[in-house]
């Protein structure tokens, strides 16, 4: 993340995202509409909040998301950013990523997209592409079952994890 302007009314960023560099501008006429167009109310904290998931492609803890801003609020706490990223989730300007996983993770990508997780490492990338066919699937879904956000997960092992040497346990012996 590499932050662009030096105005304080307008925050900028510049991030790679499929090995394209984006921009990303938000004045805090734009944040306040935003927020008002889910009904929220556009504070300050609120903002850098957004903006620090926003800003650079990933799938961020809130302990990772506080920390990058409490560069920006120092006096911030770490249940406020839990709190403020539950409301976005909940009102829908983030998507939480695995939420049946015992860790919090969220995603500002909204755009239909999949995920593959590390069983090793726990690292989630998103990956594009049509797996499923889910019109086929919501005619298989039980009786009662409303399909609101088609989503599939792939495990397995990242490059890092795959070249990593394995350990022999007692049992492989």
């Amino acid at each position: 993340m590499i932050p662009l302007g030096n105005h304080p009314e307008e925050h900028s960023v510049l991030y790679n995202c499929n090995y394209h560099l984006i921009a990303v501008r938000l004045t805090h006429t734009q944040f306040r509409d935003l927020a008002w167009k889910f009904g929220l109310a556009a504070t300050h904290q609120r903002q850098v909040i957004y903006e620090a998931v926003v800003s650079a492609p990933g799938h961020y803890s809130p302990e990772q998301i506080y920390d990058v801003v409490r560069g920006r609020v120092p006096s911030i706490s770490l249940a406020t950013v839990y709190k403020n990223i539950r409301l976005f989730v909940e009102h829908g300007l983030l998507r939480e990523v695995t939420p049946h996983a015992p860790m919090l993770r969220v995603d500002g990508n909204l755009e239909p997209h999949h995920h593959l997780v590390c069983t090793h490492c726990k690292s989630v990338q998103d990956i594009e592409g049509d797996f499923v066919d889910f019109k086929k699937l919501s005619r298989q879904l039980p009786g009662g079952f409303d399909l609101t956000q088609p989503l599939v997960e792939v495990f397995g092992l990242c490059r890092r994890c795959s070249k990593k040497p394995r350990t022999t346990t007692t049992k492989e012996k």
